[in-house]
């Protein structure tokens, strides 16, 4: 027989009061300010006020630069809850906890000076595909646009990935030949902003395009986010990459899109008499069988993800380090899961007929951010193919896993 104790744990009580703070924002609406992030494109300056004074943009920070450093299923819950009112601030604090995780592999001092300084501090990025930084005395000289900088427009620093060159112009290698990469940061006001964010979802995100040229960055404000060369951190969360963490963010975001997509739905289900019938949509069977499918769907796919990150956190927690295994069965759950929840996102807007196709109705707008989403790097479909190339022992290319 398993004891189990009804003593909470540390953890346990941090991880509910990180959950409380979320649900304190308003997980219906956020004080009734997504109309506003949808039309400006921004989260607006109240709404982000209270996620500094909740610490959110903090959840992946390291401890030891005034972060909170929270384990991965407390973050997804965390997300989670923030996704069922407004995608878009979701997607920023999940971006923003990923790139905090930066701050493990800066030196103390530079760490503490861009985040533990500044309770506002906010790290953004990017990628670039025609950029790069050429070896300098004393860093780098860094030229090109970086695109997809979701909460670049709250952020204080932004990060610019960059293969590296010699000053002689050639490519830096590293032992097994291929060209080194490293992620340069640099203060926001340093950069050209161009505003490309027009898009059917996650409007609030403001992933815009910045743009460097021949930039000076010091050596020591640059990263090569491999945890096992350069991470100074020795806690748990550190003993995995910040991917693994994104792919557990990205899919709590689609989670709490469809959690907040079926909540709408049952309200409208219970009202909404279809034209021509004479009874409301909750008492149809086909729908009755259809919404029950969508949860078990999503529910199931939810606890893939969580069941397996805390058997995960449970190794990483005893000092041993993320398996390739491991981030094979978060890259498929996370996958995974963004589809289920586009699932049911699709069949509650579906369901609810022409109620559903209105400018700023929850169920539009929760129905573009989720198609949003599985256009994103996270929800790629191929990522199954890379599973099950893995699973067979075939080759597979293990760059997003």
């Amino acid at each position: 027989m398993v004891l189990v104790t009804l003593i909470p744990s540390a953890a346990d009580l941090v991880g509910r009061s990180l959950d409380s703070r979320a649900q304190s924002l308003g997980a219906g609406d956020h004080g009734g300010v997504t109309g506003e992030i949808e039309e400006t494109r921004r989260l607006p300056p109240p709404l982000l006020d209270k996620l500094h004074e909740a610490r959110l943009f903090r959840l992946l920070l390291p401890r030891s630069s005034d972060g909170i450093e929270t384990d991965p299923v407390t973050f997804f819950h965390v997300i989670e809850t923030i996704a069922r009112g407004d995608a878009s601030t979701a997607w920023c604090l999940s971006q923003a906890g990923g790139c905090a995780m930066s701050a493990a592999y800066l030196d103390l001092p530079v760490a503490r000076a861009i985040f533990g300084d500044d309770p506002r501090a906010v790290l953004a990025w990017g990628p670039g595909p025609k950029v790069k930084a050429i070896e300098c005395e004393g860093g780098y000289k860094v030229t090109g646009v970086w695109a997809f900088a979701s909460g670049g427009r709250h952020a204080t620093w932004l990060g610019a990935h960059c293969p590296i060159f010699k000053a002689d112009g050639s490519p830096r290698l590293d032992e097994a030949g291929r060209q080194q990469e490293r992620t340069m940061l640099v203060r926001t006001g340093d950069v050209q902003w161009t505003d490309i964010w027009n898009t059917v979802g996650l409007r609030g995100t403001a992933s815009d395009q910045f743009a460097l040229n021949d930039f000076f960055v010091r050596a020591d404000h640059s990263i090569t986010r491999d945890f096992e060369l350069e991470c100074r951190e020795q806690g748990p969360l550190y003993r995995m990459g910040a991917g693994t963490c994104y792919q557990m963010g990205f899919a709590a975001v689609a989670c709490g899109i469809a959690r907040g997509a079926l909540d709408c739905f049952l309200d409208v289900a219970r009202n909404k008499v279809p034209r021509g019938l004479k009874s409301p949509i909750r008492d149809n069977a086909v729908v009755q069988s259809n919404l029950a499918q969508a949860e078990v769907n999503l529910r199931a796919a939810r606890a893939f993800v969580l069941q397996s990150m805390a058997g995960i956190w449970k190794d990483l927690s005893a000092g041993n380090t993320i398996t390739v295994e491991q981030r094979i069965t978060i890259r498929m759950a996370s996958t995974n899961a963004i589809h289920k929840a586009k699932d049911a996102v699709d069949f509650a807007y579906n369901a609810a007929g022409a109620t559903a196709i209105f400018d700023n109705h929850p169920l539009e707008r929760r129905f573009r951010d989720i198609h949003t989403v599985t256009q994103q790097l996270q929800g790629r479909l191929s990522h199954f193919e890379t599973v099950g190339a893995w699973m067979m022992g075939a080759d597979a290319d293990l760059t997003f896993v």
